[in-house]
């Protein structure tokens, strides 16, 4: 039997914000006062109650006398949730925390440093929400930003949803064109952007590209502009120091409450074959999935500081602005992750005593190759928690982030951009086991269903979704039939979401995840996932990363090639093409032996870093590029190119 890597203290048993809400609730329905798994079930099997009682015991705002929680369950389109209810989510958030604790942290690759006390914050945000209404910003206006992970994009963000305008933000690495591909579907008034970024060493000037989202965004009015590098605003432009100093002294503006499913924000898909969808999120389902999400399983509050590396296109970017909601103080780091060294964001964490860090696989797995040994090099005292998300997390991370960072919880989160939270994730009172995902979260109705929709369990199995979240996409943007959002979801089991993930849920209730289905490599019958021979090969230290396709060809033959990314200077040669089939045979099984391995320069990653498997399977299936993929969301467009190139040398004619 595999042993937990990690076992709750008694703190975490009994003090934790998850024991004393479970001992609360146990008091008041038919709920066990310890145990996950009875918690849990009861969180997806009494939907009103959960919510309900989520909503008092973080003090959201009184609801009407006999107001319901929950009307209708049929997805998509067929509830809502809390009807009648008003509230705000920025203004929820300002109200949180003492005054003169930090509340945003700013740093840079460069060891630059600045932050913003609560106090401040809801002074910026106010003056930003001002402003905004002095340019003639409505409820239910868009006003979107192009910005860095920096102080400013938060301010920006609370300051939109404080007057009831919906909040849209794409990261300054997009070239303009792919940021015109999302903003202009949504016909937003204001643009929010900074002159530049840091990455690798470099200031990267984007006021080139300011200029061309100007152009490209025919409904814009205003463009407010952050020095962040130094540059002043442009010509026509507000300068940002002015936008956050409006104030009214006669009539102070405050948050304006809003229907509990008011737009808040749109978030987007990746893009990677069309036009991205825009998915529209709102205020109260977000509030409530975040509270639930940072307090109940990641276990933070007042006095903790989160710190996830992320980018504002990413929806890990909202849940670390979210932690504000919780009392917690946010870190928010402009710059590569692995500049100077891949030791940075570990420096980060010790000068900011931050208490919980959130890294993707890809990261720990740099760590690793560069022998960076954390515990060692950094002041980790402060640490209590990490997650992970992006990808599976391999076991062989797991181990080695216990052995390299240290005994706490590293939590593996899987989740979305879809719903703006977790499907399955850590919790503070239940184990965690090398990788695997401790729990489906609470309120989440998941399971693992086979073809037939029974569920399974000890195989695998299609992730569904059963019963409605508060954090579902209201809507796609400019989709009022909700056709496409039924059709991204809901057609392969009526009326059930389908996430399109392959899992095995565990004996212990714990989710594996082998990657996404419509990417399931099937061999001979035998569906297998790429995350099992991605754990198994990037143990080896000459592997960087790896790419590995099934794909049918035109002979009615099936071919599964692995492409490895290897250290500088190595080179491909049959000893290491052998370690790397061992390596797959002995950790995942014979039958997930590639049939060749290939040297690649790179893997192409969407722009929030996951690997296009499913795109890369079509271009060797002789799709041509451009249809394959939108060139403006991939990190590298040119490594398609290669992939075309195989295509050729295997089929020349």
């Amino acid at each position: 039997m595999v042993e937990p890597l990690w076992t709750p203290s008694h703190h975490h048993l009994h003090d934790s914000a998850l024991a004393r809400f479970q001992r609360h609730v146990a008091r008041r329905h038919t709920v066990p006062a310890e145990g996950f798994d009875g918690l849990w079930r009861w969180s997806t099997s009494e939907l009103e109650s959960f919510w309900g009682e989520v909503w008092d015991w973080f003090d959201l705002p009184a609801r009407p006398e006999g107001a319901s929680v929950l009307e209708g369950e049929d997805m998509p389109g067929g509830y809502h949730w809390f009807p009648g209810v008003t509230l705000n989510y920025a203004g929820f958030v300002l109200a949180q925390g003492d005054p003169d604790d930090e509340a945003v942290i700013g740093t840079t690759e460069a060891g630059h440093r600045r932050a913003l006390s609560r106090h401040e914050l809801r002074e910026q945000v106010l003056g930003f929400a001002a402003t905004l209404r002095r340019l003639g910003v409505e409820e239910g206006d868009r006003v979107v930003g192009y910005l860095p992970n920096i102080p400013e994009a938060v301010v920006a963000f609370l300051g939109t949803a404080a007057i009831g305008a919906t909040w849209s933000a794409v990261g300054q690495d997009y070239a303009p064109d792919a940021v015109v591909h999302r903003f202009a579907q949504l016909e937003p008034r204001v643009l929010v952007a900074a002159d530049g970024y840091h990455w690798a060493g470099r200031r990267v000037d984007r006021l080139p590209g300011v200029a061309e989202l100007a152009h490209g965004l025919p409904t814009l009015e205003h463009t407010i502009v952050v020095s962040h590098l130094g540059a002043d605003a442009p010509t026509g432009a507000i300068a940002w120091a002015d936008a956050v100093a409006v104030r009214d002294e006669q009539a102070p503006l405050e948050p304006m409450p809003v229907p509990f499913e008011h737009p808040l924000w749109v978030l987007y898909s990746s893009g990677t074959t069309g036009l991205p969808k825009g998915m529209v999120h709102g205020h109260g389902g977000i509030l409530l999935e975040m509270l639930k999400l940072l307090s109940l399983h990641i276990d933070i509050g007042a006095g903790d500081r989160f710190f996830w590396y992320t980018s504002p296109s990413w929806v890990m970017w909202n849940i670390q602005a979210s932690a504000l909601a919780v009392g917690a103080s946010i870190v928010c780091h402009d710059g590569s992750p692995v500049h100077p060294s891949p030791a940075r964001l570990w420096e980060v964490v010790a000068d900011e005593r931050v208490t919980f860090l959130g890294i993707s696989p890809g990261y720990l797995q740099a760590c690793q190759n560069a022998a960076v040994r954390p515990r060692e090099q950094c002041d980790l005292s402060h640490l209590r928690g990490m997650g992970s998300t992006g990808s599976p997390l391999a076991p062989h991370l797991h181990h080695w982030a216990l052995d390299a960072v240290g005994p706490v919880p590293l939590w593996s989160v899987s989740g979305g951009t879809d719903v703006g939270s977790g499907f399955a994730l850590g919790a503070p009172t239940v184990p965690i086991w090398p990788g695997e995902i401790s729990v489906p979260a609470l309120g989440v109705a998941l399971d693992a269903w086979d073809d037939d929709g029974r569920p399974v369990r000890g195989i695998v199995g299609e992730m569904v979704i059963t019963a409605p979240m508060p954090s579902m996409p209201l809507h796609f943007w400019n989709d009022p039939g909700l056709g496409r959002y039924r059709d991204a979801y809901f057609t392969v089991y009526p009326g059930v979401w389908r996430h399109g993930d392959w899992i095995t849920i565990t004996e212990r209730g714990s989710v594996v995840i082998h990657g996404r289905s419509d990417s399931t490599l099937n061999r001979h019958g035998v569906r297998m996932g790429s995350a099992d021979i991605y754990s198994a090969v990037e143990t080896i230290p000459e592997v960087t990363e790896a790419l590995v396709i099934g794909a049918e060809q035109q002979d009615a033959s099936y071919w599964m090639p692995l492409f490895v990314v290897l250290q500088d200077g190595r080179v491909l040669d049959e000893d290491l093409v052998a370690r790397i089939k061992s390596a797959i045979r002995e950790k995942a099984s014979p039958r997930h032996v590639p049939d060749e391995v290939r040297q690649i320069r790179a893997v192409p990653h969407t722009r929030t870093g996951k690997k296009l498997e499913v795109p890369v399977k079509r271009i060797l299936q002789g799709l041509p590029i451009g249809k394959a993929a939108n060139p403006d969301t991939i990190d590298d467009p040119s490594l398609l190119d290669d992939f075309a190139a195989i295509r050729r040398e295997r089929y020349p004619t």
